[in-house]
């Protein structure tokens, strides 16, 4: 328990003073901002601080740093060393220049930004390698929410269309199309708030579980330095890959744009782009912390937690948040399931439209324009 409190606060700390340093190389002054100067009401608007934090959770997490982290905890708690150092110096980074970078360049997406600085055939490389991989997350977070819910309401006794893919996959599609097409506050701006404090809670619920709770010991890192992953993966790389999205992910640069043309202030960007990943960092440091303490240990191997992601990650979700926090925790793992990879999904397809809008030089302030890139990509 002592490594985990650690890395917490090493966190915490790395955020006041390396992101401190981070934000300071990049000099934020008080110039108008994208969202001042262009304000289109769509995909420009301004929108207050603690609201651009909370979104920009949403859109770089979802479900990654939970089941990432639960993945990487059956190498032990070494991964808590991954998360720590790779959240302050990778991923905060990474999170951080990728906003910032947007921010002073008009909120363009990565793909225009990689042209300015490495030129056209980057540029192009990763217009076609963003839009490709942006509608493949956002159909994995279309088709495997949809299966969640029919299993959840067949598992409730629910029949008919209740329980039809295709029923929940199009209700899925119609929503992910409002969100891409209509304006970012109409939709994402009031309801990503409240479902992020929604996966904090949860988190927060975890480690309280956990702490009160003297069957439940987080290991040391001391203690179990090697690797304790019961198929003999090795650390390196497969721990780093296993982890992405709770230290750092190239898909967040795919997002971070979206906030970058809601700031009102370039003073923002420290606690948005660098304390929403080190928000995630301390989340996935916790379901990390929960794969390693609430498993059986076998020969020195994790393989009571192995077993439990055998069954599937959802359940394995639902099987922490039960021990942890009973049925106030199975409630918050229903909601944190199919609620957070649909929060990646939309802001997915949206990135999608924004970055061909940038390629092909669209306006995007019509409904005419919005809909020649919403209709063909969704």
């Amino acid at each position: 328990m002592i490594s985990f409190l650690l890395c917490l606060a090493i966190l915490i700390v790395g955020y006041f003073v390396y992101g401190k340093i981070v934000d300071n190389t990049f000099g934020p002054d008080d110039r108008e901002t994208p969202a001042v100067r262009i304000n289109d009401g769509v995909d420009y608007v301004v929108m207050p601080q603690w609201k651009l934090f909370l979104v920009q959770l949403l859109n770089i997490a979802g479900l990654g740093p939970i089941f990432g982290a639960m993945q990487g905890a059956l190498w032990g708690p070494v991964v808590f060393l991954w998360i720590t150092f790779g959240t302050i110096f990778a991923g905060g980074v990474h999170d951080y220049f990728s906003g910032m970078m947007s921010e002073r360049n008009d909120g363009a997406s990565i793909a225009e930004i990689t042209g300015k600085y490495l030129g056209p055939v980057m540029q192009n490389v990763m217009r076609v390698f963003s839009v490709v991989l942006l509608i493949m997350v956002g159909t994995v977070f279309a088709v495997g929410p949809a299966g969640l819910i029919v299993e959840l309401c067949s598992q409730s006794g629910a029949s008919g269309v209740l329980t039809s893919l295709l029923f929940w996959l199009i209700i899925i599609l119609v929503y992910y199309f409002i969100a891409t097409f209509i304006s970012i506050d109409a939709v994402i701006g009031k309801i990503y708030p409240i479902f992020g404090i929604c996966l904090i809670i949860m988190a927060i619920g975890v480690i309280f579980g956990i702490f009160t709770n003297p069957a439940y010991t987080i290991p040391e890192i001391w203690d179990h330095f090697g690797s304790m992953h019961p198929s003999g993966t090795p650390i390196w790389s497969f721990m780093f890959i296993t982890v992405a999205c709770g230290a750092i992910s190239g898909f967040h640069s795919t997002q971070s744009p979206l906030m970058a043309r809601c700031m009102k202030s370039e003073k923002q960007g420290h606690f948005v782009f660098y304390g929403a990943m080190v928000c995630e960092g301390v989340i996935a440091l916790i379901w990390a912390a929960a794969g390693c303490s609430l498993y059986e240990v076998t020969g020195g191997l994790n393989t009571g937690l192995a077993e439990a992601l055998a069954m599937g990650q959802s359940k394995a979700i639902y099987d922490v948040c039960s021990k942890t926090m009973g049925g106030v925790g199975i409630a918050l793992a229903m909601i944190g399931v199919v609620v957070c990879p649909i929060t990646s999904g939309d802001t997915a397809f949206r990135s999608a439209r924004l970055t061909l809008a940038d390629w092909f030089k669209i306006d995007q302030d019509s409904y005419a324009n919005r809909l020649k890139l919403c209709i063909p990509v969704l």
